[in-house]
């Protein structure tokens, strides 16, 4: 099939992020599926491939047929993957270049996980920690929360980026989230308030973190535009300079911008295009590096534009109106897949309360591990 065949974004579907107790990683999973099938007017029959993101609480060596079987799918393609944070961003590009090939028409991508009901705190910190070197850096009891502050360290000393510039954004999701009926955490916060709350891992505190949540998000990608809007998926780049903090070569390039500029050469698009951001943001940090490193931002500029209201939900390029990890929650794959659902949403003028004029063309940029792998997408909506 001619690379240059379209891939559409057909339909999404979700559940609220918190707590839901007594439901499963396979139930999440579930709801959110029959959503989407819902949204893409779709029966299962018509799924013939299936990807599905990895769960903590669920660590099948067969997820992917453990779900179709679940789920009463019987697929002509599946599989699992795993590269952490950058698991649903990298499941929709694989998705895409299946539909692309003609190996598959409809292809279902789901994640879900019940990280917050289903394990212990401990057992939670446990298993994030283990993203970190088995020889060098688990050993020494560190936690992701204190690799990213080590992160942070290095890119605040190098740049000048503060604690209060990287406040801008904790208060930037929180009111975000708190239009949005989904969210985990919806409750405004102020600037003083994220500056005074808890230390975490200096330079870290608790309002500069994401919660741990339940959740489940599915997403329907397809030969056929469907029954909303057409989105299209246009551009798609990879990158994986290191996994583990200790072999960071260089904090200014961890490899999101090499990621991005993929996506852009292959849309045939530049930054001035873009519209509408959906970026990672499992700290405060993360989201200032990856758009500063992107290039929606100079180096230390990232604040100043939210200050200016640039990335408002009414400014020039609204920013994860969901209210990203930070306080829409995150449960894992899905909570990073929900960057990609919410575009999808804005894009087809389904977000309800938070609309904003919809998008044209959206940009959005997962990653996993510590900033260790990146995908980037370009999203495009037809006329």
């Amino acid at each position: 099939m001619n690379p240059s065949f379209p891939v559409y974004l057909r339909g999404a579907g979700s559940t609220p992020f918190g707590r839901h107790e007594g439901r499963s990683a396979l139930d999440l999973m579930a709801a959110a599926a029959q959503r989407a099938l819902d949204s893409a007017r779709l029966a299962r029959d018509e799924i013939d491939g299936l990807l599905c993101g990895y769960a903590t609480t669920l660590p099948h060596l067969m997820l992917s047929t453990l779900f179709g079987e679940r789920f009463g799918l019987q697929p002509r393609y599946a599989h699992a993957m795993q590269v952490g944070g950058a698991t649903g961003a990298a499941m929709l590009m694989a998705a895409r270049e299946l539909v692309r090939s003609g190996r598959c028409r409809n292809v279902l991508v789901v994640a879900g996980e019940n990280r917050l009901s289903g394990q212990t705190r401990d057992s939670s910190i446990r298993t994030l920690a283990q993203v970190g070197d088995a020889d060098f850096e688990v050993p020494n009891g560190a936690s992701v929360p204190a690799y990213y502050a080590l992160m942070a360290s290095e890119y605040m000393h190098r740049t000048g980026v503060t604690s209060a510039d990287l406040a801008e954004f904790a208060v930037l999701m929180r009111a975000n989230a708190a239009r949005n009926p989904d969210a985990h955490l919806r409750a405004p916060i102020t600037h003083a308030e994220v500056l005074a709350s808890k230390p975490i891992a200096t330079p870290l505190t608790l309002l500069d973190c994401c919660p741990i949540s339940d959740g489940g998000m599915a997403l329907v990608v397809s030969a056929d535009a469907g029954p909303h809007a057409a989105v299209r998926m246009v551009g798609a780049g990879q990158a994986h300079r290191h996994q583990h903090l200790t072999a960071m070569t260089d904090v200014m390039r961890c490899g999101a911008g090499q990621a991005a500029q993929q996506a852009f050469d292959e849309a045939g698009l530049t930054h001035a295009d873009v519209d509408y951001l959906g970026i990672y943001d499992s700290f405060t940090i993360t989201l200032v590096m990856l758009v500063e490193e992107i290039g929606f931002a100079p180096r230390a500029g990232a604040a100043a534009r939210a200050r200016a209201g640039d990335f408002s939900p009414d400014g020039a390029l609204p920013l994860n109106t969901h209210g990203g990890l930070l306080s829409f929650g995150h449960c894992g794959v899905a909570g990073g897949m929900a960057h990609a659902v919410e575009a999808w949403r804005q894009m087809t003028g389904q977000a309800g309360e938070r609309q904003i004029r919809a998008p044209r063309r959206a940009f959005v940029h997962a990653d996993g591990g510590v900033m260790s792998s990146h995908v980037s997408l370009l999203l495009a909506r037809e006329d």
